[in-house]
């Protein structure tokens, strides 16, 4: 079979079970669309306390780890926030730079680094927390049923 009547029958199947006239019906590209608006909308509110989307999430996952652990590790970071750890790691140089968050000396493992957040971090992470929940709030105030979406997605996560 050569190249030519191997592509045409490929382009042929993909066409058969692909609705490329219809995008709007596929779940995955709706998805991320709305995923692509969401953080848009995001990053524009977020952006009144000088952060990205992203650099909330890592901040308020290291919040939220505080109240259960103070020794908290970038990796700990990585797992909480399901975030890929060099991306971790580059948000919080990023954090330490504004000021944010410290790090320091894990009491047990030399190899590990603590993080913390700063009083300035604090600050910012509760102003940012009260922004994202009206940015959410708002973004989120079209869905007929919220507590049914949150089960949705708690659903694909598991």
């Amino acid at each position: 079979m050569n190249i030519i009547v191997a592509y045409t029958i490929f382009a042929t199947t993909i066409n058969k079970d692909i609705n490329t006239k219809e995008p709007n019906n596929n779940i995955g590209y709706l998805l991320w669309q709305t995923t692509m608006l969401w953080q848009k909308q995001m990053n524009t509110a977020l952006s009144q306390v000088g952060l990205t989307h992203t650099q909330f999430v890592i901040l308020i996952s290291l919040g939220w780890l505080l109240k259960k652990s103070s020794n908290v590790t970038q990796s700990e970071i990585a797992d909480f926030s399901k975030t890929d750890r060099m991306m971790v790691s580059k948000i919080l140089r990023t954090l330490q730079k504004k000021g944010l968050i410290a790090r320091k000396e894990h009491e047990k493992d030399t190899r590990a680094k603590c993080v913390f957040l700063t009083q300035v971090g604090e600050e910012t992470m509760q102003k940012a927390f009260k922004i994202k929940l009206h940015a959410n709030e708002e973004f989120f105030s079209k869905l007929p049923d919220q507590e049914r979406f949150i089960e949705d997605l708690k659903h694909i996560l598991s």
